[in-house]
């Protein structure tokens, strides 16, 4: 119903391919890593079994023999050939696996290995030389190649062993491969180079399963008991059922193994919530995600028994996490926030929807999706705290220390000059003393309330407001061409501040031309 004409096995092994790929694309836990050591228990005990139902069918092979003779006789000469083959390099990938997990001991307490300390890939280096392979690698490429052309020489030319020929052809085929980005890549190396130890054991795990596959395949053809095999075990799969598709790290892995058979026979009459292929009848799901947070499917088949309509329904859920558009940079030492101004802030909790987070810090307001607005009031710090409710109920939370720092004393102007500033007497009489914040990134208004006019040789002129008085101009009568004037001490508010003042304001020069 669900596999089209993959076989069970492959799709368990599709199902590890899936869990390399996130691993590979995330910063992964070790319970990750444990994972793959859970599924390798899974993958030995499924040889395991494979390999005692081998066994069942060879004795009852060897019995038709006894009792038949003829075809049977000559069938149970083929399979021991094959078993023999099979023994000998399902042997060889032991010894491999061996390699890989050189130096882990099983804990005598739980009879497993230190999965977690399993993280790094190290013992098969000598698999390898640069792009290619080294001794080791050569060596396991010649074997399988062996093993391939003694199980052909072993089935002949007979047709009712092509298929079992085909799989190992295919399970084995060393053909490199390409990556991600479209370069080919050897086979062994883009299998296992780099893979933590423990992939490695699980990897080789399917490889021995394969193993056991296509003996199973050869022993039922040569026994032509097809009903048979289709109820055996080899054909049902280990199911993964986990009961979300994303989890934060540190969050408990919930979910269940079941036993599944594939069957292309076995097509419903109808499904909702997917789309049913009527030629192979599979049941596709084909959605776009929702919004961000755990999200629920479900849906139901419809089969017909003995005349009965028989429904079964499912679901299922998946977690939908924002698309990432860009990076999350910043630089530890700069967290400030100046008083006096709005701070525009962007606040948030990946894989948690905008409207399961909050903040709080004094004078921290909400301005829009995932935009806040800090006005920071006393003190030198302000700490904003931040908490998200996950899927499961679980809330997780985060806070970040800024520094408070007041606005930069600006520097003072005249006709919107700093520095030096030349012209005529008349020009300076009805200019407006100002000011400006240089190298600020605040869009801020400011208002000069005072300052004071000093002309070499005269007395200081102490001013309020932002220009001239009669007093000034009648010191600056007096002054001739070259003279300086000096405005300094300039009074600076922040406009809609109230009587907030800022640091003192550089001074500016007039000179008199």
């Amino acid at each position: 119903m669900a596999g089209g004409k993959l076989t069970p096995r492959q799709k368990m092994v599709n199902l590890m391919y899936l869990v390399f790929i996130a691993m590979l694309a995330m910063n992964v836990s070790k319970e990750v890593i444990s994972g793959f050591g859970l599924m390798n228990e899974k993958f030995e005990s499924s040889n395991a079994s494979a390999m005692e139902s081998n066994a069942s069918l060879l004795t009852s092979l060897d019995q038709k023999a006894a009792e038949a003779k003829g075809e049977f006789a000559i069938a149970a000469v083929t399979a021991h050939k094959v078993e023999a083959i099979s023994k000998d390099f399902y042997s060889y990938i032991g010894s491999l696996k061996a390699q890989a997990i050189e130096g882990f001991e099983v804990d005598p307490e739980t009879g497993k290995l230190p999965y977690e300390a399993m993280d790094k890939g190290d013992k098969i280096d000598n698999w390898f030389a640069g792009d290619g392979y080294g001794p080791k690698g050569n060596e396991i490429v010649a074997r399988i190649e062996k093993y391939k052309a003694d199980m052909k020489a072993a089935l002949g030319n007979e047709k009712k062993y092509a298929l079992a020929i085909a799989e190992i052809n295919k399970k084995f085929d060393l053909s490199d491969v390409k990556n991600k980005d479209g370069v080919k890549e050897k086979y062994l190396s883009y299998h296992f180079k780099g893979f933590p130890a423990i992939a490695t054991a699980a990897k080789l795990s399917t490889w021995q399963g394969d193993v056991e596959k296509v003996q199973s395949d050869i022993y039922s053809a040569a026994l032509g008991r097809a009903a048979v095999a289709a109820a055996s075990y080899n054909n049902y799969e280990a199911i993964v059922v986990l009961d979300k598709n994303a989890y934060f790290q540190g969050e408990a892995v919930t979910g269940k193994v079941v036993l599944g058979r594939y069957d292309e026979n076995t097509k419903p009459s109808s499904v909702t919530g997917a789309k049913l292929d009527p030629a192979t009848g599979q049941a596709k799901i084909n959605l776009t995600a929702g919004g961000v947070g755990e999200q629920s499917i479900g849906g139901q088949f419809t089969f017909v028994e003995d005349g009965k309509t028989i429904p079964l329904k499912f679901s299922g859920k998946y977690v939908v996490v924002p698309r990432p558009n860009s990076a999350t940079i910043s630089a530890d030492k700069m967290n400030v926030v100046y008083r006096g101004v709005v701070n525009p802030m962007s606040i948030s909790f990946a894989g948690i929807a905008d409207n399961a987070v909050s903040a709080s810090a004094p004078g921290l307001t909400k301005s829009g999706n995932g935009k806040y607005e800090m006005r920071p009031g006393a003190g030198t710090e302000v700490t904003v705290s931040v908490s998200g409710k996950m899927a499961d109920g679980k809330v997780a939370t985060d806070k970040k220390v800024f520094r408070i720092k007041g606005i930069p004393g600006p520097t003072g102007t005249i006709r919107g000059e700093m520095g030096v500033v030349k012209g005529p007497k008349s020009s300076l009489e009805i200019s407006t003393v100002g000011a400006k914040l240089v190298d600020f990134d605040f869009e801020v208004g400011l208002d000069v309330v005072g300052f004071n006019l000093k002309v070499t040789g005269q007395p200081t002129v102490v001013v309020s407001g932002n220009k001239l008085n009669a007093q000034c101009k009648s010191v600056l009568s007096k002054a001739t061409r070259g003279d300086q004037v000096t405005i300094s001490e300039i009074k600076t508010k922040l406009v809609g501040a109230g009587s907030y003042l800022l640091p003192r304001t550089a001074p500016v020069i007039y000179e008199i031309q």
